[in-house]
């Protein structure tokens, strides 16, 4: 007859808890009840680490994925529906002045101010109230404050209600990352950061042909940039079925303290998975208890403290090349000399490239190092950043573009799945967001500097100033680093 895996793995872990000296019931003392935590968090962690990926695990990374697409349509439509708001009359192609509100790029630097806010102030939201509550709040709150913003005719109602919409994109950002991380198993963690960037990236391409056929006209008396805008709150009405479908993460749960529901939530896992699999699941490793909680202040103490310099100098000098070129293409390609329709077709070619840079790195995604792919792609983003603001050709600007949009998605699924992972689970949402918070406050102003560059230097300013920014990216990974590879996350946090 066969035994249970939990059962079996329930005497095992007992055994270990005693050899090493952990209390195995309630414990007499907050010390003893911390070491419970400990060891709850870690059987669960070992349970979650040895399932198979199968149909359901990919289902769970399905769901968290559409919520990235809603994210990504909403976060993307700037720099597409642009042409628009100054076809309007609403904004102005350049800014007058540094920090002139009239501009594109005060637009633009709306959303990052409210993304920072969302990300530096409101990370902590998740680490307290769960991932999946959040995950769905945060949706609402930005696809509310869309709706508000495409009934908007002036530059101060636009960019505000853009700033007041990027706080939850801020607060979902954090969310989908820790999300995933923490639901899929060790083995599987850069496939399925990789297959949801992609499954969110295909907002890009969606969005960028929509701007194309909407943006330069008018419909139902409405601007085409309104339609586009009004088109990504279907998000609102798919949210709920997301969330119904979605088990809050037991790892989160467990570090809470709250055994019995994390248990729940990994045997209705388990049980599916062992249908799909079609034979008993492998037995859990025994587990290494790991510090319960960590104070967010810990983010300056070994080993956290370099990983947090890295990711900072990564996320300020990233978002200068990635949005400096994602932002920008039909008005770069405009300052090429190309008409604004023009422009915008070109874009829509090129935002089709968006979601197949993470299916490609999905090949790659847990083969190689999350730091080595990050710093090939953004190699590559200097050559082909040079190339494209020599090049005049149709083709070779839509295939530099391409290969620009190629090199950006695959550092972009790779940075989420590793951020990620450098931080343990009582401050993972934290954490993730004070450092990611540093790439708001870069987008913020790169915005005004890149127009200012595009102004006096043209496009070559333009990727002279990417392409400087990106050797910092590839120097700050390369040395300060740590391997994450298949590695369990409490592994990496010990």
């Amino acid at each position: 007859m066969k035994s249970s895996n939990h059962a079996v793995y329930a005497t095992a872990v007992g055994d270990a808890g005693a050899l090493g000296g952990l209390p195995s019931g309630a414990g007499a003392s907050a010390g003893g009840r911390a070491d419970e935590i400990a060891l709850n968090g870690a059987r669960i962690s070992a349970r979650l680490d040895r399932l198979p990926a199968t149909r359901s695990i990919w289902q769970l990374v399905m769901l968290l994925s559409l919520g990235l697409f809603f994210e990504l349509y909403d976060l993307m439509f700037s720099g597409y529906i642009a042409p628009g708001l100054v076809r309007s009359g609403i904004l102005t192609a350049t800014t007058h002045g540094l920090f002139g509100t009239s501009g594109v790029a005060s637009f633009i630097a709306a959303l990052f101010a409210g993304l920072f806010i969302g990300t530096a102030a409101c990370g902590f939201l998740a680490d307290r109230f769960g991932r999946r509550a959040i995950f769905t709040w945060s949706l609402l709150w930005y696809t509310a404050a869309n709706i508000i913003m495409a009934f908007q005719d002036t530059a101060l109602g636009l960019n505000l209600w853009r700033f007041i919409a990027g706080i939850g994109i801020g607060v979902e950002i954090v969310t989908i990352g820790t999300y995933i991380s923490e639901l899929v198993p060790k083995h599987v963690r850069g496939r399925a950061s990789a297959f949801s960037q992609a499954v969110g990236f295909c907002a890009v391409p969606i969005v960028a042909f929509l701007s194309y056929l909407l943006v330069p006209h008018r419909y139902f008396g409405l601007d085409g940039w309104r339609l586009v805008v009004l088109t990504g709150v279907v998000g609102a009405i798919v949210v709920w079925w997301i969330r119904l479908r979605l088990p809050e993460s037991p790892r989160w749960l467990a570090q809470k303290g709250r055994i019995e529901e994390a248990d729940a939530v990994m045997k209705r896992l388990e049980a599916r998975v062992e249908r799909e699999y079609g034979r008993p699941l492998p037995e859990p490793a025994l587990p290494e208890p790991v510090r319960a909680r960590a104070a967010f202040r810990d983010l300056l103490v070994p080993p956290y403290r370099k990983r947090t310099l890295m990711l900072i100098i990564f996320h300020v000098f990233q978002t200068m090349g990635y949005y400096g070129f994602a932002n920008w293409i039909p008005t770069l390609l405009i300052k090429q000399g190309i008409t604004v329709t023009t422009s915008l077709m070109y874009a829509s070619i090129i935002a089709i490239a968006a979601p197949l840079g993470p299916l490609l790195g999905m090949l790659i995604a847990d083969r190689f190092e999350r730091k080595t792919v990050i710093i090939c792609m953004a190699a590559v983003n200097v050559v082909c950043g040079l190339l494209f603001s020599q090049a005049r050709e149709t083709v070779l600007l839509v295939s530099l573009g391409v290969c620009l949009v190629l090199a950006g998605n695959i550092i972009s699924y790779s940075y989420h799945a590793y951020q990620a992972e450098l931080f343990p689970t009582s401050i993972r949402a934290r954490a993730v967001g004070f450092v990611y918070s540093w790439s708001r406050i870069s987008a913020m102003f790169s915005a005004f500097v890149i127009a200012g560059c595009l102004n006096r230097f043209g496009v070559n300013g333009v990727f002279v100033f990417i392409s400087g920014a990106m050797m910092i990216v590839m120097l700050a990974i390369g040395t300060l680093g740590p391997k994450t590879r298949d590695v369990a996350l409490e592994d990496i946090s010990r």
